[in-house]
């Protein structure tokens, strides 16, 4: 059986053939991989394929969805933890067999959450390219001690537990919030009303998934609670902040800090290169002309281990498809 892969590159490639052929129940299958990100007018590039394998990025809104079912797929592999771009009513009403990754090396993500407070906190992004340019000047490079500050985790799940357990390292003070508590969080830190979480941290970073309760969990009324010169990290879903609300609190300078790994128009940015190209979204270029601002392109993720566990994930999945057997990574229907 052929699956198609959408919003493929290099490295989809090398760790999915390997999941593949490491895995003798499924080597008779085949990817058959496309660059184009999945949607209503890319759904043909499917024809032949029994399933469909996607990313973040993609697209399965029922027209997708349709169009695919109308072409004999039966099942959507998702090469990530969140379904959001899912429409799930659909995919339940045609039958399809959906499955994702619900968790793979959360300490890739917490790792890059401490990587993005370290170098927006310490300036090393701004001091590299002084240095560079022979200029060893310190002003405008002066950073706090993270020991005994105050993190705020949203989100106490696999990821989040991994990033309490670095700033717990790190001495810091560890708050916690999530409607369904983990109780392996009780030996790392506090949990806490939100409400608690935003006024008390230091750092308040997001570590939830996306859906109807969380969309746009960030506001001008929670950016508003936050201690004045706080930081704010982004490393789970775009849409979990509102950039406008964001955008005024930095202006105000009441947001002391924003570092986003995740953005809510991502879809036409990330995995491409725009370098020779005006970029036209006027939200994203406003970010980024604040210098206590710091994004990067969705790579929270990116380790070898990480995409090794997602390819051998995902080949399981597809081998459950295949055989018609039980899945525990099954996306149930709401």
């Amino acid at each position: 059986m052929k699956t198609a892969v959408f919003s493929a590159r290099a490295y989809d490639q090398r760790f999915l053939d390997e999941a593949l052929g490491q895995n003798p129940q499924t080597q008779a299958c085949e990817w058959v991989y496309f660059q184009a990100t999945l949607g209503p007018d890319t759904a043909r590039l499917a024809q032949g394929c029994g399933a469909v394998c996607v990313f973040v990025n993609d697209c399965l809104d029922a027209a997708t969805l349709q169009a695919l079912h109308a072409l004999g797929v039966g099942a959507i592999l998702l090469r990530c933890a969140g379904f959001n771009n899912v429409d799930m009513a659909t995919a339940t009403r045609l039958g399809l067999f959906v499955a994702r990754v619900p968790a793979y090396s959360p300490e890739a993500v917490a790792e890059h959450t401490l990587a993005l407070v370290m170098t927006l906190n310490r300036h090393t992004h701004r001091a590299y390219n002084r240095v560079r340019e022979g200029n060893f000047m310190l002003e405008g490079l002066l950073g706090v001690t993270l020991h005994g500050r105050t993190v705020g985790i949203v989100g106490t799940g696999r990821i989040g537990l991994a990033t309490a357990r670095i700033f717990r390292g790190l001495g810091c003070t560890v708050l916690g919030y999530d409607p369904f508590p983990s109780p392996e969080f009780e030996s790392l830190g506090r949990a806490v009303p939100l409400q608690v979480l935003l006024a008390e941290s230091d750092i308040v970073t997001l570590h939830c998934p996306l859906n109807e309760a969380t969309h746009h969990l960030v506001n001008a009324r929670s950016l508003a609670l936050m201690k004045p010169g706080a930081m704010l990290v982004n490393t789970s879903r775009g849409a979990l902040v509102d950039t406008h609300a964001v955008i005024h609190a930095l202006k105000s300078r009441h947001l002391g800090y924003l570092a986003i790994d995740v953005y809510e128009q991502e879809s036409e940015l990330f995995f491409q290169d725009h370098s020779g190209k005006i970029i036209d979204d006027e939200l994203f270029q406003r970010l980024m002309s604040f210098p206590n601002v710091l994004v990067t392109g969705h790579q929270g993720f990116f380790t070898v281990e990480a995409l090794r566990e997602i390819a051998q994930v995902t080949v399981g999945n597809l081998r459950c498809f295949v055989e018609g057997a039980p899945c525990p990574n099954a996306v149930l229907a709401p």
